[in-house]
């Protein structure tokens, strides 16, 4: 398990996004660097291979994660995670 600052394990559990799909993110996610983190999210390639990778019955069922991004300091601790409402720009 990654570790996470205090804040950033408040609002994973406030906004309901479980450890797993955290670790999805960052194994299979895109990664933008925005104002001094990397940003996590995922977009088509990654869900491909993502999908590849856990088979489409359990990604069906956890699509709803799919607009989770998570953001990683430059020491790899959790900082906040959260949904993505809009484009995240690079």
């Amino acid at each position: 398990m990654l570790p996470y600052t205090q804040h950033g394990m408040e609002r994973s559990k406030q906004r309901g996004i479980p450890p797993l799909v955290i670790d999805w993110l960052i194994e299979y996610g895109r990664v933008i660097r925005h104002k001094g983190a990397d940003v996590y999210s995922f977009d088509h390639g990654s869900r491909r291979r993502l999908r590849g990778d856990i088979g489409s019955l359990a990604y069906k069922r956890l699509s709803d994660f799919f607009n989770a991004y998570v953001v990683l300091s430059d020491d790899g601790r959790v900082v906040t995670t959260g949904w993505r409402l809009k484009r995240l720009k690079t």
